[in-house]
C-alpha cells in the first residue's frame, strides 16, 4: 500500500480498515499493525514515520482467506 502526504508535511500516519471475510495478516512490513476482531490499523515504523509534503511512503502485508475476498474501504489520516 502507498500512503502520500498532501501538500504539506505530516508526522505520522494511520490506515485503517475492516476485513469483511475473516481474512487475516500474517505478516506485515513497512508499518506496525494492531487487529481490533476484523479491524486492521496499520501504522508507520521509524524510517517512514515522517513524510515532506507529496512524498509516499509504503507499506506491504501477507494474508490469508478462505472463500469471498471482499476489497476493503481504507481511511487514512494523519495526527
Amino acid at each position: 500500500m502507498t500512503v502520500k502526504a498532501g501538500n504539506a508535511a505530516i508526522q505520522g500516519w494511520t490506515v485503517k480498515w475492516t476485513f469483511a471475510n475473516g481474512q487475516t495478516i500474517s505478516q506485515i512490513w513497512g508499518a506496525s499493525q494492531t487487529t481490533s476482531g476484523s479491524a486492521i490499523t496499520a501504522t508507520p515504523v521509524d524510517y517512514n514515520r515522517n513524510l515532506a509534503a507529496n512524498a509516499t511512503a509504503t507499506f506491504g502485508f501477507l494474508a490469508s482467506q478462505s472463500g469471498t475476498n471482499s476489497v476493503p474501504t481504507l481511511t487514512c489520516t494523519s495526527p
